[in-house]
């Protein structure tokens, strides 16, 4: 039978709204659970039992969240096809104090979040979103640079014509990190006492309550279209909301009728600093959710029941690749390099020199995939992540593989990786998405 899909021109209008409103993991998780209970998908909580067809999520924290369409064969027994991505970006983090003066000016003290090059955050216009929360328990959000009249911030640079000694300087040296913070106050004689009361009244936040808080320095603007044959479409956290949204779309085709096998969509945290602490993909959180489902499916449920499940599951690790780049030809693993408009991007192995971090997919498992996407009408292609020995990266699928599954890396390639802003192809976000509602279905 052949599958239905969104419209490319549809598709990549909702993924560029998504993005420009989900420029943090927390601000993905609400987004992606407004599309989900739009589409009747229910927390957990609310099932008892959990039946074929049932549309059911699990979240943790306010970032990471798993949904799923219950299959009509149990979970012990078939596993479950799972499409994963991570929602966090690189960016900049206000420090617990964040607030100091210098010179007669009012800066936010910024700790950089993830692998950024230091010089593409200097003279952007920045954005802060996040949230406060006041020892009472009770929160403030904060959402400051992306509306028609709000401020933006900013990280200052020396002018060209007094930077003769900072030429001199290693890219990587020019610029210390601990100067990447961003100018937020200017005006009056105490600058950082009418901060501080301006905080008070507009928030009614002290600056103690700064102690607890999650505040994020992002770039401020809205996805656009590229190029005149508007091609590409440059917009911040494409790594990895790219994949992201589109194993969530994928999803929502999957529920309009029950598949064999469940089929579901997780969205990690903390995958850019190694996918540690609660929220990321080396938590308890994905193990804990296949519990949740399994009681609700077993009259006896035990613990094996749950490590055959995840055995017998197979995933799509949905992360970003990076695309040939025609001005760096030194870095580009000849005929193995993914080319824009190609489809979205399989790695049979991802890592760096010598295959360090990799899962490293089992051909049979490929083959699979090949047939999966060839049946469902998908245009993609096959590459690794550069030449051996000039770098490399990972993903989540090592942390995945661990249970014994087959897990192949897919997802879409990028330009400006890590980059405020990053290039996508429209074509091969289009793609993606059609790639992962096709193993969701299959």
């Amino acid at each position: 039978m052949k599958l239905e899909y969104i419209s490319k021109s549809e598709y990549c209008r909702r993924y560029m709204r998504y993005l420009g409103a989900a420029k943090t993991a927390r601000r993905s998780y609400f987004e992606s659970l407004k599309l989900l209970e739009s589409k009747g998908f229910k927390e957990i909580s609310s099932f008892k039992t959990l039946k074929p067809g049932d549309k059911v999520y699990r979240g943790y924290g306010d970032r990471t969240i798993m949904a799923a369409v219950i299959g009509k064969k149990k979970i012990s027994e078939s596993g479950i096809k799972i499409v994963g991505g991570h929602t966090d970006a690189p960016r900049l983090d206000l420090k617990p104090r964040p607030l100091y003066e210098k010179g007669g000016y009012v800066y936010f003290d910024c700790h950089i979040y993830g692998g950024i090059k230091k010089y593409q955050w200097l003279t952007l216009p920045l954005a802060l979103y996040g949230t406060i929360v006041r020892k009472d328990g009770s929160k403030v959000d904060v959402a400051i640079g992306d509306g028609s009249d709000d401020p933006v911030f900013m990280i200052s640079d020396i002018l060209p014509h007094l930077g003769k000694d900072q030429e001199k300087k290693k890219v990587n040296e020019f610029f210390p990190a601990e100067d990447l913070d961003v100018v937020c106050w200017t005006s009056g004689e105490k600058p950082l006492e009418a901060l501080k009361a301006y905080l008070k009244k507009k928030y009614k936040v002290s600056e103690e309550d700064l102690l607890s808080a999650e505040l994020e320095i992002v770039p401020a603007g809205m996805p656009r279209y590229v190029g005149l044959d508007e091609s590409l479409i440059a917009g911040y956290g494409h790594d990895d909301r790219v994949c992201s949204f589109a194993a969530l779309t994928a999803l929502l085709d999957a529920a309009q009728k029950t598949p064999e096998v469940t089929a579901s969509m997780l969205m990690c945290d903390k995958e850019e600093v190694g996918s540690m602490g609660a929220t990321g993909m080396q938590s308890s959180f994905f193990e804990n959710t296949v519990a949740e489902f399994i009681e609700r499916q077993e009259k006896n449920p035990r613990d094996i029941m749950v490590r055959r499940a995840l055995e017998k599951s197979s995933m799509l690790s949905a992360d970003v690749t990076a695309i040939a780049d025609p001005h760096f030809p030194d870095v580009d693993s000849t005929g193995n390099s993914a080319r824009f408009h190609k489809g979205p991007c399989a790695s049979k192995y991802t890592g760096g020199a010598s295959k360090g971090g990799a899962s490293d997919c089992s051909p049979e498992f490929v083959a699979k995939i090949r047939k999966i996407m060839d049946d469902g009408g998908v245009v993609w292609q096959m590459a690794e992540l550069g030449k051996m020995e000039k770098g490399g990266g990972g993903t989540i699928s090592q942390y995945m593989a661990r249970f014994g599954m087959d897990v192949l890396d897919m997802g879409t390639g990028l330009w400006n990786m890590h980059a405020p802003w990053e290039l996508a192809s429209a074509f091969d976000c289009h793609e993606t998405y059609k790639a992962y509602s096709a193993y969701l279905r299959s």
